[in-house]
């Protein structure tokens, strides 16, 4: 008798939408890596007239890194066709 009384309940729990899940938020840009989101796409040779800020990392095509975060280090990743690939802060 019991079953029969829960039966609607569970109709109902079946009915709602699950809620989606949450959009992790951005990380705080600690490198300023937004400012130079407009190098991406250009060859690497542009970073050897900038003066880029102490503890930099530019990595290219093979090189071996630390896999240690520190969310205020800017990392400049290289691709394999020579151009800057990505700008980012990890």
């Amino acid at each position: 008798m019991r079953t029969l009384a829960l039966l609607p309940l569970l109709a109902l729990a079946a009915c709602v939408e699950p809620t989606p899940p949450a959009e992790p938020e951005p990380a705080p840009d600690l490198c300023n890596a937004a400012s130079m989101q407009g190098l991406v796409g250009q060859p690497a040779s542009v970073l050897q007239d900038m003066m880029l800020r102490a503890g930099t990392r530019v990595i290219n095509p093979g090189d071996a890194v630390t896999m240690d975060f520190r969310a205020d280090r800017m990392n400049v990743e290289i691709g394999a066709n020579g151009r800057i690939e990505k700008i980012a802060c990890y």
